[in-house]
């Protein structure tokens, strides 16, 4: 973050209150309401009221690092600047005018010289958690409505992803649901990739022919563009590719379908039972029931009906084989109780809280959290950096909270925003 968001941040959050302000002529300086924060095009706060010298100002407020910063970018052209009623700089080096030629108040932002050097020192530690030392000092209400608060946050997000498809699917439940189901089924490594098989490979041609799981497994296979340079060493295997291929040049033509280019499917460091063609060999199981899941978004009452969704067997020639061509232990079961978890948090849950929503079926978006709360926590690097620094997860709405708070947060070096690193930071920040 540049030092004119640092001033930004500590006059959004009046940390200079205990100070005596004044601007830099000397007039004495009350700030009543510090304005509002504009995110758009325009001045940085509207609607502030402030008491300068006596009288009471109402308008927009600018901050920049320097004073001068006001002409390299062109505000003293720029009628929408007309409006300011204080100039708040970290360094006054010009007095900065109005187009009318009337100077506008300034006021040099304080605080305390070792505010910025703390600053960096968190935002631009090396260490995995910078603030790891700090947590102790917090009490565990104040760190679980924290946590609280970025699992809806998190939930919501993937909520926006589902309500974009259901838009762009022209309302089309069963299409939205099967379209997530195949983003989630990639995980975090295809999960791009299988989204746009997916869209590229609609849910309707699909369930006509779901009584011919080959035919659904010609188009996915084809259309995930697997059958291009499939062989194998066995005649039977090898016929077995054939007939995907020519089938799927008939469900192709016949359905009109475009293939997608470069998907950039990822396989390298990746366990065979993880590959993509068992995952769309998992999803033809799934749509060969009939989807289940686009049928019952709004009977999910629990987790154990939530999993009931994904009991499925994988038959034919992917019960013992993980990709073309090479055979593998026999393993009928479509999906672990492990990726089953991260199919109801990742894809089942955002779809019954935009079910929800849309329905105003309060009734789904409780299940939903519930269903998160009974999970069990997510087991990976980002969780264990957490839990490691004292932070305890014990199911998977509070995991989903913490990789929140990691991508969003840590990684994008936020502290300011992050309750915590505020917390800490605020300390610092009043001279």
């Amino acid at each position: 973050m540049g030092a004119e968001m640092l001033l930004q941040y500590l006059w959004e959050n009046r940390l200079w209150q205990q100070c005596d302000l004044s601007t830099t002529d000397g007039r004495p300086i009350r700030v009543i309401d510090q304005g509002r924060r504009n995110t758009d095009a325009g001045p940085d706060f509207f609607n502030a009221k402030i008491i300068i010298d006596g009288k009471l100002w109402a308008g927009n407020v600018e901050i920049h690092t320097r004073a001068s910063d006001w002409k390299r970018h062109n505000h003293h052209l720029d009628p929408a600047y007309d409006t300011i009623i204080l100039h708040v700089v970290g360094h006054s080096d010009e007095i900065i005018y109005r187009r009318n030629g009337d100077s506008i108040p300034q006021m040099v932002l304080p605080y305390t010289p070792d505010y910025r050097a703390r600053y960096d020192e968190m935002v631009n530690n090396p260490s995995r958690l910078p603030c790891a030392e700090s947590l102790h000092d917090f009490s565990p209400v104040y760190l679980t409505d924290w946590l609280t608060s970025l699992g809806y946050e998190r939930v919501y997000g993937k909520v926006d992803r589902v309500t974009a498809l259901l838009s762009r699917l022209n309302g089309d439940w069963q299409a939205t649901a099967y379209v997530t189901l195949a983003r989630a089924m990639g995980f975090s490594t295809n999960s791009e990739p299988f989204e746009r098989l997916a869209l590229a490979s609609p849910l309707r041609p699909l369930l006509k022919h779901r009584t011919d799981p080959q035919l659904l497994e010609a188009v996915l296979y084809g259309q995930a563009g697997f059958l291009d340079n499939a062989q194998a060493d066995d005649t039977e295997e090898q016929d077995y590719i054939n007939r995907l291929r020519q089938d799927y040049q008939f469900m192709a033509a016949k359905y009109n379908l475009q293939k997608p280019d470069n998907l950039g499917w990822k396989m390298a460091r990746m366990r065979p039972q993880n590959f993509p063609h068992r995952r769309i060999a998992a999803l033809v199981a799934m749509l060969a029931a009939g989807f289940p899941l686009g049928r019952h978004i709004s009977q999910i009452t629990d987790e154990a009906t939530a999993r009931a969704l994904f009991n499925v067997q994988i038959g034919g020639y992917w019960v013992n084989h993980f990709t073309f061509g090479h055979k593998s232990p026999y393993v009928p079961r479509a999906l672990s109780d492990e990726s089953v978890t991260s199919l109801l948090i990742n894809a089942v849950a955002p779809l019954m809280v935009a079910y929800g929503l849309q329905f105003g079926d309060d009734a789904r978006l409780d299940a939903a959290i519930a269903l998160l709360q009974s999970l069990p926590a997510e087991k990976n690097s980002i969780v264990s950096i957490f839990t490691d620094a004292g932070i305890p997860c014990s199911d998977a709405f509070t995991s989903q909270a913490i990789i929140q708070l990691r991508r969003n947060y840590c990684e994008q070096r936020k502290c300011l925003y992050c309750r915590i690193g505020h917390r800490i930071l605020a300390a610092k920040a009043r001279p």
